[in-house]
């Protein structure tokens, strides 16, 4: 009797060891897909009708998406450097520049992203666009081609199209570089990449985290032809908000001799706008099928089951919209990102409203791997809205920055104050009645109280942030 009470012991003993081994080699994959430049209106489930995205519609149906997530915006014309370094050190924008400086030297790298999945047994992995301070081999274990902030451009992708008969460019002319520059287009190269490493990582029993970054659909916009031909001009509608010339982009440093501002004629025209829009969607197209064979590659070999992807991007671009190319502006179209989570345990067609930060992102990963998050880090885990644990924000507001001294912005209870202190101009929008930010309300006098209300809250944000400009002597005339 005694021995056969020893077997059953030793045997459920056995059995709990198992067990637990089985639970410490089980812990979810993780996958982030960054693309760059793609507004929240690139994405055909998600509202437009215009632009064909099987893939990215895909992760719309099978997880949950967050219809308003943000980026922070950023300290100089490259929005893509300040977001993707706050996306890797945790920390708001301000916080983000700061630390740079320590990555460039080969300091705090133990704080990054990579680095804390690695203290619970996680194999890092990166491809594709990198752009931040750290150097990717230094914190990733395997690192794929890094690929500069963007691609090898040339004068003839700038001022155009002139007119109707201004046909110089064309997005699949591999002879002006960019995206074709070594022969391979970027978004190929770096989906092969994806693919190689999930082949290898299929074999491993250790979790796996994968950044995979794609340059596009930032310019400049080129594509096989095939992907052109999907979009015929006459469809592609001029957005509602165009205009030939924003009339603050020049005191609000988004004017003419900035970079994204001068790849359009000015003023801007219809036939431009649309061209640029035609380009873009072709792009955006191409991208979604290399994401397409990534997800493939991720069923074939039997890893989607235990698998977590979060799908974003950097930022928005205007493409045209009010009289503007770039992502330098506070309206929505270029801080507004798509944001979807798919998970073995995330409602599928689920969509969030909540105000999020597109960098939390970053502490959802920390949390699913099961990393306590430090305090340094700004930013907070998705996965209980995605779940419907919880259903208010964690943030009272949504914060904007251009640069040192050009643009400022709050956004709250469903309101955006925008104010460019060069000029001292004061933009306020009602966004629940005005959702594309087409009707400045702010020299109404019914919403004076407002105003002051959301710079005195705008205020209170920056010191949150560490933001150093000083807007108390323009609260005080209001």
């Amino acid at each position: 009797m005694r021995k056969n009470i020893l077997i059953i012991l030793l045997a459920g003993l056995c059995q709990l060891s198992c067990q637990q081994e089985k639970k410490k080699v089980e812990k979810p994959n993780i996958i982030f897909l960054y693309t760059d430049d793609q507004s929240f209106k690139a994405v055909h489930a998600l509202g437009n009708s215009e632009i064909i995205t099987p893939a990215m519609d895909r992760l719309v149906d099978e997880g949950t998406t967050f219809t308003h997530a943000y980026n922070m915006g950023g300290w100089n014309g490259a929005i893509c450097l300040a977001s993707r370094a706050m996306m890797i050190s945790g920390r708001s924008v301000w916080r983000a520049q700061q630390i740079s400086h320590n990555y460039s030297k080969d300091e705090d790298l133990d704080k990054t992203w990579p680095r804390l999945m690695q203290t619970q047994g996680y194999e890092t992995y990166m491809t594709g666009k990198w752009h931040v301070q750290a150097k990717p081999d230094k914190i990733f274990n395997h690192v794929g081609h890094v690929l500069r902030g963007m691609p090898f451009d040339t004068p003839e992708g700038y001022n155009r199209p002139q007119n109707e008969n201004d046909t110089l460019w064309k997005p699949w002319k591999k002879e002006f570089g960019g995206y074709w520059k070594g022969g391979k287009h970027w978004s190929e190269l770096v989906k092969d990449d994806a693919m190689s490493f999930i082949d290898s990582a299929a074999q491993k029993q250790s979790p796996f985290f994968m950044y995979i970054a794609f340059n596009a659909p930032h310019d400049p916009r080129q594509s096989p032809k095939s992907y052109v031909d999907k979009y015929n001009l006459d469809n592609i509608a001029v957005p509602e908000s165009y205009m030939p010339l924003y009339p603050y982009a020049e005191t609000m440093g988004a004017g003419r001799n900035l970079r994204d501002e001068k790849l359009a004629p000015f003023p801007r025209t219809e036939y431009a706008v649309k061209v640029n829009r035609q380009e873009y969607y072709a792009l955006t197209t191409h991208l979604d099928d290399q994401i397409r064979d990534i997800l493939e590659a991720l069923e074939k070999r039997g890893l989607k089951e235990n698998t977590y992807i979060f799908f974003t991007s950097d930022h928005g671009l205007a493409v045209g919209e009010h009289g503007l190319m770039g992502k330098q502006n506070m309206y929505d179209h270029s801080m507004r990102v798509p944001l979807m989570v798919v998970g073995p345990d995330i409602p599928k067609g689920n969509k969030v409203g909540t105000d999020v930060y597109l960098q939390d992102v970053m502490a959802s990963a920390l949390e699913l791997a099961g990393v306590d998050k430090p305090d340094y880090i700004t930013f907070n885990s998705l996965l209980g809205l995605a779940k419907g644990i919880k259903t208010k924000s964690q943030y009272q507001a949504v914060y904007g920055t251009y640069e040192k001294g050009s643009q400022r912005m709050i956004r709250k209870d469903n309101y955006k104050l925008i104010v460019y202190p060069k000029s001292e101009q004061i933009l306020l929008y009602d966004l629940k009645n005005d959702p594309k930010e087409l009707h400045d309300i702010a020299s109404n006098k019914e919403n004076a109280g407002k105003l002051k209300s959301l710079f005195g809250d705008l205020i209170k944000l920056q010191q949150e942030m560490s933001d150093q400009l000083d807007l108390k002597p323009l609260y005080a005339k209001l």
